[in-house]
């Protein structure tokens, strides 16, 4: 009886430490590829999109461009299958025959790459959960030991790869916990916070700086109010680009001819960022220009025709993007999106209701309450937008604003373009 006993406990330690290396080596090179894959992208955006300004042809040639490279790619190198997005990651976890073939890494960060690089108006967010989850699922097959941690590893590796873009541990762990695993094991603690820790650890020594870092002094009892209705209408707006991407692609399946779909996003595409430059791309850029010296902002008739035009093209561009046959998601278009209703929101109310509300606090507000509500995942959208601005300030109106607009959005619309499926709509 004590042999077994004494069997039983060292079969539980060497299983955890198995578990424990697994988890350290699903960090690192999930953590490393989401590194790679940000900054190459965000160094070979900003030529690209230099050479639109310069020479604005560059508008009509490169998402045609790009587009059919992906196509090309997709056809003759990674077995003719489209890429699913998140919905992928969910299959996988939530069947046991199914996995994640090791084909996903290479063809969603190319993929990834060239759709923003060329372009397209989504982020390169989903392509590196999708890769990262790809190598915890990889992991999970190596030994018999491991494959009722398949969810787990999965979820570690996508915790890893968000760490590395928004240099916040926490909201890795909250994204693989509110939309991919949705329980709590000790399995999924254990593995997820080493392989955060082990990505954190690399972005510091690599010294990765916060996307928008900013300092944020201060926030106003007065604002509560005005914060809520930012939640509202954020709501609002994330319904809308979940509308979007689901209108387009449903309208885009219908197009039996490959080529035709391509053409077809692009033609919208080229348009709307002649129109727009700031569409170009993930938009980060564009955010960063609003976040030099908001509060010293004038609302005049341009501007707000201008936000107006991006905001409500940016779902629209989004959409053509993924329908066309662009990798993507809906992270960086809603912080995108958020961080221009925000600022809008906030000179509105100063200009013609002398408010006071200070328009940083309501662009950051903003960007992680549209997120929140588009992806139903209120705490992965509060720790992720501290992360990326490194400033906690506004942690309690965050919260309270995350909440507001996803339940906002939950009654308008119940489904997220993760969790939507033509059976349930029904």
């Amino acid at each position: 009886m004590n042999n077994t006993t004494q069997i039983k406990k060292n079969y539980r330690i060497i299983k955890v430490q198995k578990l424990v290396i697994v988890s350290i080596l699903i960090g690192f090179l999930s953590a490393f590829l989401g590194v790679i894959l940000k900054n190459t992208t965000e160094y070979y955006e900003e030529i690209f999109f230099h050479q639109t300004i310069v020479n604005p042809i560059f508008f009509v040639v490169f998402p045609v461009f790009g587009l059919s490279i992906i196509y090309f790619l997709r056809e003759y190198l990674f077995k003719k299958k489209e890429n699913k997005g998140i919905k992928e990651v969910f299959e996988s976890t939530n069947s046991n025959s199914k996995n994640l073939p090791s084909y996903k890494i290479p063809s969603h960060f190319i993929n990834g790459l060239l759709t923003v690089v060329f372009g397209g108006s989504t982020g390169i967010e989903v392509s590196t959960v999708v890769a990262s989850a790809t190598i915890g699922s990889v992991a999970q097959r190596k030994q018999n030991v491991f494959r009722q941690y398949k969810t787990e590893l999965i979820c570690a590796g996508v915790a890893a790869g968000i760490t590395a873009l928004f240099s916040s541990p926490i909201a890795g762990v909250l994204f693989s916990l509110e939309v991919i695993s949705r329980k709590v094991t000790r399995a999924f603690v254990l593995t997820n916070l080493i392989a955060v820790s082990i990505a954190f650890g690399l972005i510091y020594l690599l010294d990765e700086k916060p996307l928008f870092a900013v300092h944020n002094m201060t926030w106003h009892l007065r604002a509560v109010p005005y914060f809520v209705l930012l939640g509202i209408i954020a709501g609002i707006n994330s319904v809308y680009l979940t509308r979007c991407v689901l209108f387009f692609k449903e309208q885009f399946s219908k197009i039996k001819v490959p080529y035709f779909k391509i053409i077809f996003g692009s033609i919208i595409l080229s348009v709307s960022l002649f129109i727009f430059p700031q569409l170009y791309g993930e938009g980060y850029y564009a955010i960063k220009t609003i976040f030099i010296n908001p509060n010293g902002m004038v609302l005049s008739v341009s501007m707000v025709l201008t936000f107006i035009g991006i905001l409500v093209l940016k779902p629209i561009v989004t959409s053509a993007t993924l329908a066309s046959g662009g990798d993507g998601g809906v992270f960086a278009p809603s912080l995108f999106i958020g961080a221009f209703l925000g600022l809008l929101l906030a000179l509105i109310l100063n200009t013609y209701f002398n408010a006071n509300v200070i328009p940083l606090n309501f662009i950051i507000i903003g960007m992680a309450a549209v997120l929140s509500a588009s992806i139903h995942a209120p705490f992965t959208a509060l720790f992720l937008v501290c992360g990326l601005t490194n400033d906690y300030t506004l942690f309690l109106p965050i919260l309270v604003v995350c909440l507001i607009s996803k339940y906002t959005a939950k009654m308008i619309y119940p489904f997220t373009v993760y969790s939507y499926s033509p059976s349930l709509a029904k």
